[in-house]
């Protein structure tokens, strides 16, 4: 089945002016976290927390697959195992599957006392390309053809401005691409703030994570780059620099922690005003009172139908009708925090305030939000028609 990434990618590349943008779930907290990786459950006890536990995780991913509205879902290799290959629940779907290709040393924070978010990234890598396209050490070419395995991983970078720590996580990106060239495997670059640059932090992070991406690029051909670049969101002026310099370079922003709602809505809104493309949002997603209709609007939002201030409004007044008490009232999730954009939150938030600050009133502009059909009802095929209309409505 066509996927919406391929159709939007080709769009975009074709026309950056386009409507078109990428929605990323990432669901694979398991591959930083310890048991508190799937996130806390509805219910706790007194000063106990309980989280949920891996395979709560995983049916709510399948059934954000059902819902169709995100164009990639993010995965640990385990856990694509189990849902791309085994049970072939991205085979009739239009949402692609990827795993995370890397786990670098500044992701590793499971267990109390964890210092290696604190300590300058090394790079290494659990999962192998073979084990995300078919489930095993060595695939054959049959297997990797199959289209039940994930084609698609996310690498990930830092930068610390350290000669020695910056050369071995670039060795290592390098020996990773050429291995994904020979073996068919697509991914897209994430690159983090600095996590421990000491005395050497640049002052202008935004700027220096750019230089490096395009800099770390420069020598590399279109059969080895990557789709898109996932970054945190650093405003107006980085991502607009960053957007111009290179019309073959699609950039996307993470999400990093939770926030409040218009921390989520606002920023994918932001990014997208200023060049971005695409945004992967995990614990953003991951912490909603309720995942499918936060996705909803997060869509919405994405597609231009509806702007931040009412799509909290919207979300809350959902919340009610099915009887869930939000974590803030509405008042309070309507405002902006600060948050941070690395995993183990140390790193310095994005500078300055939203250049679209959006009207107290909520209002959109004219534009409407189209309720959606009910999901379950309808055949993998009604499916990608309803997302292809979804897409050609957007030009």
């Amino acid at each position: 089945m066509d996927k919406t990434l391929d159709i939007k990618l080709a769009r975009i590349l074709k026309d950056r002016s386009c409507n078109d943008f990428i929605l990323a779930d990432a669901k694979d907290p398991d591959m930083a976290y310890g048991l508190a990786a799937p996130g806390m459950s509805p219910e706790q006890y007194g000063s106990e927390t309980k989280y949920r536990t891996l395979d709560e995780l995983r049916q709510q991913i399948r059934e954000i697959i059902a819902q169709g509205l995100v164009d990639i879902m993010l995965m640990s290799a385990s856990t694509n195992d189990i849902l791309s290959i085994k049970e072939g629940l991205f085979v009739n779907s239009p949402m692609t599957p990827a795993i995370r290709a890397n786990d670098t040393t500044d992701i590793w924070l499971a267990g109390r006392g964890a210092i290696y978010g604190t300590v300058p990234s090394r790079p290494f890598r659990t999962a192998t390309i073979d084990h995300a396209l078919c489930g095993k050490y060595e695939c054959t070419e049959d297997e990797r053809r199959s289209g039940r395995g994930a084609d698609l991983g996310l690498y990930s970078v830092t930068f610390n401005n350290n000669p020695e720590t910056d050369y071995e996580s670039l060795i290592a990106y390098k020996q990773f691409r050429l291995e994904a060239e020979a073996k068919g495997f697509r991914h897209f670059l994430e690159v983090f703030s600095p996590n421990a640059c000491g005395n050497n932090c640049p002052g202008d992070i935004g700027q220096f994570v750019s230089d490096h991406i395009v800099r770390a690029l420069a020598g590399v051909t279109s059969s080895a780059r990557p789709v898109f670049l996932k970054i945190p969101y650093y405003g107006p002026k980085a991502m607009e620099a960053l957007a111009r310099y290179d019309s073959s370079i699609v950039v996307g922003i993470l999400g990093g922690s939770a926030g409040t709602t218009l921390d989520a809505f606002q920023m994918l809104h932001d990014a997208k005003k200023y060049g971005a493309r695409v945004a992967l949002y995990g614990r953003k997603i991951n912490s909603a009172e309720h995942q499918l209709t936060f996705i909803k609007y997060l869509r919405g939002i994405a597609d231009s139908q509806i702007d931040p201030v009412e799509a909290v409004k919207a979300y809350h007044g959902e919340l009610e009708k099915m009887n869930i008490k939000p974590k803030r009232s509405l008042k309070d999730d309507l405002t902006q925090t600060v948050t941070s954009d690395s995993y183990n939150g140390t790193s310095k938030p994005a500078t300055g305030k939203p250049a679209s600050a959006v009207s107290p009133s909520g209002k959109s502009g004219g534009k409407t939000f189209d309720p959606l059909p009910d999901f379950s009802k309808m055949t993998p095929e009604e499916k990608m028609e309803w997302n292809l209309n979804r897409i050609r409505k957007s030009i």
